[in-house]
């Protein structure tokens, strides 16, 4: 890397980490309608440094939910046309009360720096603004085409992009797309993602009596909501782990055998997991490691359930309703739409006697797999290794990210999956966090990777 780049990295670190703590204090929680002006707010704040970056054609596009933010430089003629992917919106902070520190307060500790949104996704996409900066600081010029895509609302599911994007096709058109909303295997072992889980989801409500009513008056002769929901939610799975809705599996795609081999090769610590959790055994689907669980099978997964009385003390009643949050993680082949209306089919049928339901869906996701021979990607791998000094290693994520799949169907363009954070960073939960060894290490990662795609 040119040495100009380096120095110019080292002198405005300091700087860099401030804009990003200006950024992370904007609570632009995509969920939640309260945070509605801090979306928008988020939204200019990412427009305003596109424009410092002398970016062209800078919009905040709306859409029918939040905002998207396009910027250009489209200059280097006869070079390939990177579109850059992030967003800008945050998971809520809830269960505020663990947080050590404010999670709109960044706080550096440790070398890591801590907020809602550090590593999901505004400490990521913020520094491929800081990488390209660098280059046009100190060369006045840029080895590539860019476009920038950031969207608000990704941790929602991204439920506007799809029809964003095609109605702008051509302003959106590249020869490859990267993102960075994804994480490495372990600290210290660079990481490319070239498989993510798609994604759907269902809102259970178990409806009973008109209101809540006496437990000695009427229990034992009218059913329980909440009863009535375990038993549905109990349905669900086998003992061993093995989702019991009919037609579940049929179309999944298995991993092969190669991948298994490379899987068990990588010699992963499950313990450190354990460790790491607080948890004193691994549970999941019989048959598979942990890698193969949460790469390479799909789930079904409780995210929340509640109902009847919550204060202090015992109140003998039998609620009126009971209800749950469910989520599945799917893979290569199966069709979201195709699990929900499976879903539905089973717990109209798991339905006890005496309750109504009502079931709701929430957005859904593709699953996403690419081959990891393209040129770009082993560009990207190499690019990591230059920095680390670590082979780079090629995993799949159980994570989503729905519109990758989009981009993949829309534009049949590959997808680079060059994510700088670590599984145990806390995104989507308290004290989430970045590291700035690969904050630092990340940066000079992408100067090297825009350079070398150049001279390809």
């Amino acid at each position: 890397m040119n040495q100009k780049i380096e120095d110019y990295l080292v002198n405005n670190r300091d700087t860099h980490l401030s804009q990003l703590k200006d950024f992370l204090a904007i609570p632009s929680i995509s969920t939640l309608p309260e945070h509605k002006a801090d979306i928008e707010k988020a939204a200019e704040w990412m427009a305003e440094s596109l424009k410092r970056l002398e970016m062209d054609n800078v919009k905040v596009y709306e859409t029918k939910g939040h905002p998207v933010v396009y910027g250009d430089w489209m200059k280097a003629e006869g070079k390939p046309t990177v579109l850059i992917y992030g967003h800008y919106d945050v998971q809520p902070v809830d269960p505020v009360e663990l947080w050590n520190s404010p999670p709109f307060s960044a706080e550096i500790r440790d070398e890591k720096i801590y907020a809602r949104g550090a590593s999901d996704d505004k400490g990521q996409t913020f520094m491929h603004l800081k990488a390209l900066e660098a280059i046009l600081k100190t060369t006045g010029t840029l080895p590539l085409n860019f476009k920038f895509c950031i969207e608000g609302e990704e941790e929602m599911g991204s439920p506007n992009l799809p029809a964003f994007a095609e109605a702008h096709k051509d302003l959106l058109e590249a020869d490859l797309v990267v993102v960075s909303d994804t994480g490495m295997i372990e600290k210290g072992k660079p990481s490319i993602t070239y498989g993510l889980r798609g994604l759907c989801g269902l809102q259970i409500d178990v409806r009973g009596p008109k209101g809540d009513i006496h437990s000695g008056l009427y229990g034992g002769g009218v059913q329980n909501p909440i009863h009535a929901l375990v038993q549905i939610v109990d349905s669900f799975r086998s003992e061993d782990g093995h989702i019991l809705v009919n037609g579940f599996y049929d179309d999944v795609l298995a991993a092969t055998e190669q991948e298994k081999e490379e899987f068990a090769s990588l010699a992963f610590n499950e313990e450190g997991v354990k460790q790491e959790l607080g948890v004193n055994e691994l549970a999941g689907e019989k048959g598979y490691s942990y890698l193969e669980q949460t790469w390479t099978r799909p789930t079904l997964e409780v995210n929340g359930i509640y109902g009847g009385y919550q204060g202090g003390g015992l109140k003998t009643v039998l609620p009126s309703s009971a209800h749950a949050k469910i989520s599945c993680r799917l893979v290569p082949n199966q069709d979201p739409s195709k699990i929900v209306e499976l879903l539905k089919q089973h717990i109209i049928q798991h339905l006890p006697a005496g309750v109504d339901v009502e079931l709701t869906p929430f957005d859904q996701g593709y699953p996403f797999l690419t081959p990891i021979d393209h040129p770009y990607v082993q560009a990207a791998g190499a690019a990591y290794e230059q920095v680390y000094d670590v082979k780079t290693t090629y995993i799949r994520s159980g994570g989503s990210i729905p519109i990758v799949a989009t981009f993949t169907q829309l534009f049949n363009l590959p997808v680079v999956l060059m994510g700088f954070g670590l599984p145990s960073e806390n995104f989507h939960a308290p004290n989430e966090h970045f590291h700035l060894e690969n904050f630092d290490k990340g940066l000079r990662v992408l100067c090297h990777y825009w350079n070398d795609l150049a001279k390809m």
